[in-house]
């Protein structure tokens, strides 16, 4: 248990979602943010000093200052940082995805677990008020329905739709499901760059939960939604809007007065059934500021963390798996079969 309450972090990476880190970093009373680095200098000098921290020349620099790195960098470099930061024995914050390929992460991953050190990847959704105002009513969904639209932006275009936005209802699916992954079928197409612009993908798991997932950003407009279903309750998620109803029907005894205006009787000898409906007031809170404080506290605690970085690497294998179907699919289409 470590008896500090603050711990020496700095941040590296000081694009759109940095420079958001940084103004939040500076509110979370566990964190002591030592300074910055940004491979673009100039930016890196005129937003630390915004901050009133410094601008370090170099991340070794940074590194040598600092008990935690948060990575905001370009995906293609966060293998980089985490390794060198890691092998520092430095605690780790990697915005998702946690790295560019299955074996970056998995090394990663060993390497946390190896020194000890606690590594969170930022899969935000987890955290987005909407979300955990559903509760255990969430949990071991048995049908799963995604869609994460998004109206095309220059912004993130070098990596896949799957990879950028997909990977976030990936990551809430894998920690609802809790079961092996047993069969993938996707597809998907590259519509305005150079990668996949569009994508679906149907996950059936091993516990015979199915996941049908839809990510664009192509659309005309902006949604984050999700509704869950198992027997006798149904979720809906509007992650974009903070919204949460939650369904759920009650057997009723031979002789017992419904509590719900609303009673379902299938006959045939079979229970009385009442529905019951709920729409619970999210908290009021930044999910991006709440996993980071998160983060610090499972620090000081010594205490694993809220998306350890082996969670991280099992929603990038699977993001990588689809991406692999959706290629041998898009080839077979090509050579006419």
């Amino acid at each position: 248990m470590n008896e500090k309450n603050k711990i020496k972090a700095g941040l590296v990476g000081l694009g759109h979602l940095g420079a958001i880190h940084l103004k939040l970093l500076g509110g979370i009373k566990e964190c002591e943010l030592v300074g910055v680095y940004d491979s673009d200098q100039e930016k890196a000098e005129r937003l630390a000093h915004a901050a009133g921290v410094p601008a370090y020349q170099s991340f070794d620099a940074l590194l040598g200052d600092c008990e935690a790195i948060d990575i905001v960098t370009p995906t293609t470099s966060h293998f980089a940082y985490a390794h060198q930061a890691l092998e520092a024995g430095r605690h780790v914050f990697i915005e998702k995805p946690i790295a560019e390929t299955p074996p970056q992460a998995a090394l990663l991953s060993k390497l946390a677990q190896t020194k000890g050190l606690v590594g969170q990847v930022g899969h935000v959704e987890r955290f987005n008020p909407a979300f955990a105002a559903a509760g255990e009513q969430a949990t071991n969904p048995m049908f799963i329905e995604a869609h994460r639209l998004a109206e095309f932006k220059p912004r993130g275009i070098e990596v896949s739709v799957v990879l950028d936005l997909m990977i976030h209802d990936l990551d809430i699916v894998l920690h609802l499901v809790q079961s092996p992954v047993e069969r993938v079928s996707a597809s998907g197409v590259a519509v305005l760059s150079d990668s996949i612009d569009i994508a679906n993908a149907r996950i059936e798991f091993e516990n015979g939960a199915v996941a049908n997932l839809t990510a664009s950003r192509v659309s005309l407009k902006n949604e984050r939604k999700m509704r869950l279903f198992k027997p006798n309750s149904y979720v809906t998620i509007d992650f974009a809007k903070r919204e949460t109803h939650l369904f759920s029907l009650r057997d009723l005894g031979e002789n017992e007065a419904p509590t719900s205006e609303i009673v379902y009787s299938p006959g045939d000898g079979k229970a009385r059934k009442e529905l019951h409906y709920k729409a619970p007031k999210p908290e009021d809170i930044n999910a991006i500021e709440h996993e980071l404080g998160l983060w610090f506290r499972s620090i000081l605690r010594g205490e694993k963390s809220a998306v350890p970085l082996d969670e991280g690497e099992r929603a990038l294998a699977l993001a990588h798996h689809i991406l692999s179907v959706i290629d041998e699919r898009n080839l077979r289409m090509k050579k006419g079969k």
